[in-house]
């Protein structure tokens, strides 16, 4: 078994960084406020239920600009959308590196924009969308002239999706939607929300679901307020329709089988997000040896000390444990349809978000007083990737995925 990277990976990640150094650097001195203590004050408008500020997020459009043009943006797309056609396990070891490299404008974690972008939505308009679709979205979601925020949460359902409550009714050639969504992540800026919405068929029934793409600007549309999260600013919406209505064309996939589409975002996204976790796990496992070999107490350096050493070493331990499910899962990724491998997904996922906070919690203690400061980014690295253990599936719900390919039960 051959466990080394392909061959073009570590010259393409080292070109990757020689971009980093001449373009990205240099313009985050240039607002090195929204990256060092100041960070989230500087990137939140306080006085607006909490938004990302305007200027902060001009500032990652201008960062998606330069990537894009320079040819590293779109490089996990095809090429037929002026990618590279990078594969998932491609994917996988740039995110990680990525992450690796600590907190910049390069790979920025609360707003998920990096110089390698991950286009979740543009896969699920490739694979779902009608010919006039894909002609109006594709480019339009890579470049950002059109945003797609996700509605499937609910107030009264989380990880229960298939018992949504939002419902969709036929009226002559349109459809009329009613319901509430939550943490409907991007909707402050987005043109349009995915809302998913029953159609047909009875509460729990996976079938019968369907999937719209409704215009933020629609009558009956509108996001009462913002949920201030662990990890500010927020661009989480809840959102109410009443009455919504939207013509046939709005329809992403086949009426009543919108949770296809939505797996296809999941899965998509949960191994480049396992990756982002593990790269950041590593960065904070690194940061804390360094300085446990630095810093020097009673009069020996903090390293000689096994209550330092043995909690790291079995942190490095498990995130090459995690390195190598992730890289393995990303592989069947690319060589199966993407339900044949969910449990390897999952297990990637669950066990990467797991090692990030536990990694950015030991190097908070490691650092001591100036751990737990903001002047360092542990305290910002463990709010931001504690969500992944709830969102992109709840850890439990993917234990739960395991589970079913483990022992039989509950096969599609």
């Amino acid at each position: 078994m051959d466990f080394s990277l392909p061959e073009h990976l570590p010259g393409l990640l080292a070109e990757m960084d020689a971009f980093i150094e001449a373009e990205i650097k240099p313009l985050e001195r240039e607002h090195i406020q929204y990256f060092d203590h100041r960070r989230e004050y500087a990137r939140t408008d306080w006085d607006n239920g909490g938004v990302p500020r305007r200027d902060w997020e001009d500032l990652l459009t201008e960062m998606r600009r330069r990537a894009d043009a320079a040819g590293w943006l779109r490089y996990g797309l095809p090429s037929r959308f002026g990618g590279r056609d990078g594969s998932n396990i491609d994917m996988a070891v740039i995110r990680e590196h990525l992450a690796h490299k600590g907190l910049g404008l390069h790979n920025d974690l609360q707003d998920e924009s990096s110089i390698v972008g991950n286009f979740p939505q543009v896969i699920m308009m490739d694979r779902f969308g009608t010919d006039e679709q894909k002609t109006a979205w594709t480019e339009a979601l890579i470049t950002g002239e059109r945003s797609m925020a996700f509605g499937l949460t609910e107030p009264n359902h989380g990880s229960d999706a298939t018992w949504l409550e939002t419902t969709a009714v036929r009226d002559g050639d349109d459809w009329v939607i009613n319901g509430a969504k939550r943490w409907n992540t991007g909707v402050h800026r987005a043109t349009h929300d995915l809302i998913f919405a029953r159609t047909s068929g009875e509460p729990g029934q996976a079938r019968g679901i369907t999937a719209f793409l409704v215009p933020t600007d629609s009558p009956g549309f509108t996001v009462p307020y913002y949920w201030w999260t662990f990890n500010m600013p927020t661009d989480h919406g809840e959102v109410v329709l009443d009455n919504v209505r939207v013509p046939a064309e709005a329809v992403l996939g086949e009426v009543g089988r919108g949770l296809d589409v939505g797996q296809t975002f999941l899965h998509e996204n949960r191994i480049r997000q396992a990756a982002s976790s593990l790269g950041a796990g590593q960065y904070c496992i690194d940061r804390a040896v360094g300085y446990a070999n630095e810093r020097s107490v009673f009069g020996k350096p903090l390293a000689v000390n096994q209550a330092v050493q043995w909690p790291l070493v079995e942190l490095q331990t498990e995130a090459q444990m995690v390195r190598l499910l992730v890289y393995y899962a990303a592989s069947q990724l690319d060589a199966n349809h993407h339900m044949e491998v969910s449990d390897k997904v999952s297990m990637a996922n669950y066990r990467a978000n797991r090692l990030v906070c536990e990694a950015a919690d030991r190097a908070m203690q490691v650092h001591g007083g100036v751990g737990y400061s903001r002047h360092e980014p542990f305290e910002h690295i463990y709010r931001h990737h504690r969500r992944y253990r709830i969102t992109e599936g709840a850890e439990e719900i993917q234990i739960r995925r395991v589970a079913q390919r483990l022992f039989g039960f509950g096969r599609r």
